[in-house]
Formats: structure tokens, sequence, C-alpha cells
């Protein structure tokens, strides 16, 4: 009896490291193109650095949103900040920080409350699915969007920059791109999180689609890492109808 016992120990042991090598293996296949971004950071120059075409791609540092590097502001706030304002003698809106998790619905209730006219963005991004709500309330109550002066508008902010019914951006604004991660992680290995990932980037592409912006934005958008950033061009973004003005 006790023979059987300890044969059965042992087979379920076994069984049971099978399974953890196994699994160990899956992850460091599905890893292995990713690894050089996870062991060290881009080489791309840091976003301070000005851009010009075919040169568009600068270092951004995802885990912190609020702090992504040289050229954002070092008080950016680490959440969305609405702050009332007045411009053109219309009533305004800005909104200033990382977009995080719950900024949707705090921010679409200050929006549907407020109804500002026009709402001015300063974002280094965040939450995709966040922006995506935010910027579906914008179109919903027929708010502009503007990027004045040097603001930036990087990662998931765009999304909410494209829910304006007119958009406009200053010369020295800055529109950035990249690849997003939608699951609860940004580490899982993507054959845990393909699901997810899917209905994410199906759920961006719709939005896009609904505001009226030239699909091709997510041509840069998926080719860049997400410690990377694609800054566009002028021309990009009046091409791909992220500027309306």
């Amino acid at each position: 009896m006790s023979d059987t016992a300890d044969a059965t120990r042992r087979t379920v042991r076994w069984l049971l490291g099978a399974q953890i090598a196994l699994a160990l293996g899956l992850v460091l296949v599905d890893i292995a193109p990713g690894l050089p971004n996870l062991l060290a950071p881009s080489r791309q120059p840091e976003i301070d650095l000005p851009t010009q075409p075919g040169d568009q791609t600068r270092r951004y540092r995802p885990r912190d949103p609020a702090n992504p590097g040289p050229g954002v502001a070092p008080d950016m706030p680490r959440r969305l900040l609405a702050e009332t304002t007045d411009i053109e003698g219309q009533e305004a809106l800005s909104l200033r920080g990382a977009i995080a998790p719950g900024d949707g619905v705090r921010i679409g209730e200050t929006l549907r409350s407020d109804r500002p006219a026009i709402v001015t963005l300063d974002s280094p991004g965040g939450s995709v699915r966040d922006a995506l709500e935010i910027g579906r309330v914008m179109r919903e109550i027929g708010a502009e969007t503007r990027l004045d002066g040097t603001a930036v508008c990087f990662s998931a902010c765009p999304y909410v920059f494209a829910g304006g019914t007119e958009r406009q951006a200053s010369d020295a604004a800055r529109v950035g791109v990249h690849q997003h991660s939608f699951g609860e992680s940004t580490v899982l290995p993507a054959f845990l999180a393909v699901e997810d990932i899917q209905r994410g980037q199906a759920e961006v592409l719709t939005y896009l689609d609904d505001m009226g912006i030239d699909l091709r934005v997510m041509g840069p958008a998926l080719a860049t890492p997400a410690n990377e950033i694609y800054i566009l061009t002028a021309d990009e973004l009046v091409e791909w109808d992220l500027v309306t003005k």
C-alpha cells in the first residue's frame, strides 16, 4: 500500500513538473522576440529632441505615463485634471495629465455636466479604454478639441483628441502613437492575452472609424513598440484627418 502511494506521489510530481516546464517553454517562445525591449530601454533618442520626416520615433517609458521622458512637463499630473476656462468667449475645459483607469467615467461626467464648447488637451497617455470612453462623450456633446502651445498628446491621448467635432493642433504641439496593452498586465505573454488584445484593437479600429479618422494612422501605431513613440508630422495629421483646422 505504501509503495503504491509513493509511486502515485512520484507520478503526480512528475506530471506537475512536466506541466511547469511546458508552460515555461511556451512563455519563453512567446516573449523571445520582445526580450530586448524587456531587458533594455529603447535606443531611440529622447522625446524632447526634434523630429523630421523619416526620423520620428522617440523613446517612451510606458510604465510611467505621467513621466515618459524629457520633453514632458515634470509636474504632469498622474491622472487627468479638469479645469474650466474661457477661449474666444466660449466655455472651455482644460484636460491635463496622464489618463488613469477610472478617468473615463469621472471625466465623462464632467463633460456631460459642463458641456464645454472647446476642450484643450495636454496628456502623455495612459489607459486606452478610458481614452475611448472620454472621446465618445466628447463627440456626444459636440465639443471641439485643441492642442495649444507646446502641448503633448501621446499614446492613448490621440483617441481623446479624435473625439472632437473639430480638431486643431498648434505647430509646436506633438501627437504620438504606438502599440498598446489592453490586458491587466503589460508583461503578460501574448498567447495568454491574445483574445484581450484582439478585442482591444477591434475597439480602437471601430472607434477611429466612427470618429472619421483615416485608419492608416494605425500603421505606425502598430509598428512602434510600447517603449517608443512615433511623432506624427503636420502632413500626416492632416492627411489622416486627425486635424480638421
